[in-house]
């Protein structure tokens, strides 16, 4: 049953109390906020409060706070009807164009450009292929598929759950092959565990000196480089886990300012993607440990990002309430994630290309759809917080399994991937995802009608991350009680 169904409704014999009323005006005063467009230069934003009558700071106020209560002033002058023009109020009488603006770009980051072109196009073709397929299928098997899914998922249970240190677990993820997976704990440390007993294999412990925020496997494998690690003290650690030394690879000390919050490979391999609340992203080179873009477009930090499956596109998300779909062969923004009350925490892009979660602050995972540029669904996700989305990636979970090789590609883009796929069944693709919150839940949902499909209790506090198993047999949880968890079904 649809959770919207559980929540009340107001008659139009009804009335909303003062309070219910005053809560009402006020989460709408701060949706429009968000929309309001208002300078980040911290002396433009004080002139402007000045200008507006309003103190220009407060005791304990930073930038940030300074300029989201300057949005909110502008919100209320709006909701007044009162006019306020910026532009003409800004001393100097300079007239700033609001359009886009570009800044010119190293010889290195053009060429990168057109290799994740010439990337990501054939493995769009495989896509398409892939949705083509689909598209033949008959209704009636795409209906019995996702009945049989629903069965499948709600057989999830708890399969193990490890202690993995001194701090809370703030990130897991699982290997390609889905065989291992790592843990970053808020004490620095990175562990690698195997899947099917949940044993340490080996720990990491001279990389960072404050938390681990991101992690993320190198989905080539045969590259020196199989993960990376974003810390609290503004570094990024890459590692081999091939060899007992408790040092990383490199250390990239000089790529931000401030804390490194996610960390994501490019999928080819190539590239190293990283957030950070100096409120900028970066685009690393691997094989030279160059960085070749620092990127604004965030007005505070920069907490998720999530590389499209292609290869082409980038969306990342903030603290500013905004997430953003970043075309990395051109460098624009092709599309503005705008309807978060809170921070956006998590991100993640579907296989089928088109569609990307965002999980937020809010408590609320929204869908969006970069075919129509809208949001098409918001769901209730968690009473809490909302830490973290992921899509199941690999096919359908009913069918029976298949060995995958280790080194295999996650999308298959030579000619014979359609003919590969049974004639009889959908791809399964994009078909469930998880999400995890501080309401100490790992929630299933079906991504036919946005439902529930399965919640799965056992942590003892806030949920800090999930992940899904390539395949979607297992599922990842860490917690702050300093604890992973497996999931997973007999």
């Amino acid at each position: 049953m649809s959770l919207l169904k559980d929540l009340p409704t107001v008659s139009a014999n009804q009335s909303y109390t003062s309070d219910q009323s005053a809560l009402l005006a006020s989460l709408d005063l701060k949706r429009r906020a968000a929309r309001v467009a208002a300078p980040t230069d911290d002396a433009k934003v004080r002139h402007m409060l000045r200008n507006l009558g309003e103190p220009i700071t407060l005791f304990g106020e930073g930038p940030a706070e300074r300029r989201d209560r300057l949005k909110l002033v502008l919100a209320r002058k709006e909701e007044e009807g009162s006019d306020f023009d910026m532009d003409a109020e800004e001393e100097g009488g300079d007239d700033e164009e609001q359009e886009e603006f570009y800044t010119p770009g190293s010889e290195e980051l053009l060429s990168a450009r057109r290799k994740m072109a010439e990337y990501s196009l054939p493995r769009a073709k495989a896509r398409l292929r892939i949705e083509s397929h689909d598209a033949k299928i008959p209704l009636p098997t795409h209906i019995n598929q996702r009945k049989a899914l629903r069965k499948v998922l709600v057989q999830t249970a708890a399969m193990g759950a490890q202690l993995t240190g001194d701090r809370p677990t703030g990130i897991a993820r699982f290997s390609p092959d889905g065989r291992r997976f790592a843990t970053g704990d808020w004490g620095g440390c990175v562990k690698v565990w195997r899947t099917g007993d949940m044993e340490c294999e080996s720990a990491k412990y001279g990389g960072h000196r404050d938390r681990v925020g991101g992690l993320a496997w190198n989905p080539d494998q045969t590259s020196g480089v199989e993960l990376a690690t974003g810390g609290g003290d503004g570094e990024i650690a890459l590692w081999s886990t091939n060899n007992d030394k408790p040092e990383p690879l490199h250390l990239l000390k000089d790529v931000h300012t401030h804390r490194v919050n996610r960390v994501a490979f490019h999928s080819s391999g190539q590239y190293l993607c990283s957030a950070s609340a100096d409120t900028t992203w970066s685009l690393i080179d691997l094989p030279t440990l160059k960085p070749l873009l620092h990127q604004p477009g965030h007005s505070r930090a920069v907490y998720a990002l999530s590389p499209h499956p292609d290869g082409s596109l980038l969306a990342t998300g903030g603290q500013d309430a905004i997430g953003r779909a970043w075309d990395l062969r051109t460098g624009r923004t092709i599309m503005v994630l705008d309807g978060h009350v809170g921070d956006v925490l998590g991100l993640d892009w579907a296989e089928d290309g088109y569609r990307v979660l965002s999980a937020g602050g809010d408590g609320s995972v929204k869908v969006w759809d970069l075919r129509a540029v809208r949001c098409v669904a918001t769901i209730p996700a968690h009473k809490g917080l909302a830490s973290d989305v992921r899509w199941c990636r690999g096919g359908d979970v009913t069918a029976p399994s298949k060995p995958k090789p280790a080194d295999s590609d996650a999308m298959d883009v030579s000619q014979d991937a359609e003919d590969e796929l049974p004639a009889d069944r959908p791809s399964g693709r994009s078909t469930w995802f998880a999400t995890s919150g501080y309401d100490a839940s790992v929630n299933l949902w079906s991504a036919d009608d946005w439902t529930l499909v399965k919640s799965l209790k056992g942590h003892d506090g806030k949920v800090m991350s999930c992940d899904v198993s390539p395949g979607g047999e297992h599922i990842l949880s860490s917690g702050w009680e300093r604890v992973v968890r497996l999931w997973g079904r007999d």
